[in-house]
């Protein structure tokens, strides 16, 4: 099966502190530049777990974005990806504190610039993950909107991630279950579950969600994942890691699960699968 992805495409720079933050002064980190973006990320690891896999985008027509390709094909990507001019190659900064968790500041720059007319065909009885943060931003909402349609349009199963609490809340949670409603797969963290429904309870968020979507994957942290599918609710405990750093945890845990979910897994084989593939990258700096 041929799995397209629409979504971010950024150059990441991360700087794991070696302690806490120190305002006003100066802290030790080690600070890596690599690939990154949620869409990109999604498709790398799908490649690597032998997936076929197109990804869409938008990169800036500087050395940023050529290397950015260069690298995803060098990862067995298909790429429908249009270099920009006169924008800049989006980029997130990555700040990692002891123990992992880390703060993101986003300047996604070409990415808004994703048009309806820059998709491909949506593959036949094939998936479609839509990154969230297309839909989050009205220069790239209609090409987002675009891609469910013509997915729907053409058998695919569909998923989606929230993408981030922050400017989802901003968005709005009712516009964004309304964009969605087509989801096949809805992969939300459990901050997201919770601000997607109300709910205080991960595991009634995910019961909520489900209502809506036939899937609904809630990734717990540490605590493992959730499957919520009609009345049946799986839980699955995370794998043991030593976290250095969780940029990208939720998009390898979407890129395993997928994977597995697409060949037929069960519901808790595929939260495994996506599980054991975001305990492999909290190990390491950056986000595949």
């Amino acid at each position: 099966m041929t799995v397209l992805v629409v979504g971010d495409v950024v150059t990441d720079v991360v700087a794991v502190l070696s302690g806490e933050p120190a305002p006003g002064s100066d802290r030790p980190a080690v600070i890596r530049t690599r690939g990154g973006g949620a869409g990109a990320n999604v498709a790398v690891h799908l490649a690597a777990l032998g997936t076929d896999v197109v990804l869409t985008g938008v990169v800036g027509a500087d050395p940023a974005g050529a290397a950015l390709t260069a690298e995803l094909r060098a990862a067995g990507v298909r790429l429908a990806i249009r270099a920009a001019p006169g924008v800049a190659t989006g980029t997130i900064v990555s700040l990692v504190e002891p123990g992992g968790q880390r703060s993101m500041l986003a300047d996604r720059g070409a990415n808004l610039e994703l048009r309806p007319e820059d998709l491909p065909q949506p593959p036949d009885c094939g998936h479609l993950h839509l990154s969230g943060y297309t839909l989050l931003d009205d220069g790239s909402r209609a090409a987002g909107l675009a891609a469910l349609v013509a997915a729907a349009g053409a058998g695919c199963t569909i998923s989606v991630d929230p993408a981030s609490t922050g400017p989802l809340a901003r968005y709005g949670t009712d516009r964004w279950l309304a964009d969605t409603a087509a989801a096949t797969v809805l992969l939300p963290n459990a901050d997201e579950a919770r601000l997607l429904t109300g709910c205080a309870d991960a595991e009634q968020a995910a019961r909520q969600l489900a209502d809506r979507h036939r899937v609904v994957a809630v990734s717990l942290g540490a605590e493992g994942a959730l499957w919520a599918e009609g009345e049946e609710l799986v839980h699955r405990p995370a794998r043991p890691a030593t976290v250095v750093d969780t940029t990208g945890a939720g998009d390898a845990f979407t890129a395993g699960l997928l994977a597995a979910w697409l060949r037929g897994a069960t519901a808790a084989e595929a939260l495994d699968a996506g599980l054991s593939r975001a305990a492999a990258v909290v190990s390491r700096p950056g986000a595949r």
